[in-house]
């Protein structure tokens, strides 16, 4: 006799007719058989040369004031991984190993990074 926590289905018996199985839901899209081509920003798509021109500066610019500004958040952690009041501060040539940078670089950095971090003064 099939105890209260078994089904008729596990025995052999027929399911539950009133019962219907809903498909599993998908947790990720299907590869498809051919890898779609890369796209950077669909500038491969334009193909009026003046339109590729202005849109291609403008992403240039645009990754180029980008990197100057993770540069400059480079130099403020730098710089405060290096302060010497922080129990934990770091070595000019640990912070150059972690960034993989030069210890020089990685002193003109740290330097710069302090520069950032001062108060700007009101010249008047």
């Amino acid at each position: 006799m099939p105890d209260s926590h078994t089904k008729a289905s596990d025995h052999g018996g027929p399911a539950d007719p009133g019962r219907r199985l809903r498909p599993v839901q998908l947790l990720f899209e299907p590869q498809s058989a051919e890898p779609e081509p890369e796209r950077f920003f669909d500038l491969e798509s334009i193909d009026d040369p003046a339109e590729l021109l202005r849109r291609s500066t403008e992403l240039a610019l645009a990754f180029r004031a980008a990197a100057e500004r993770a540069t400059d958040f480079q130099a403020v952690a730098a710089a405060q991984l290096a302060d010497p009041r922080r129990f934990d501060a770091l070595s000019g040539t640990e912070i150059a190993r972690r960034a993989d940078w030069t210890p020089d670089y990685a002193a003109k950095m740290i330097e710069y990074g302090r520069g950032l971090l001062q108060p700007r003064r009101h010249e008047d």
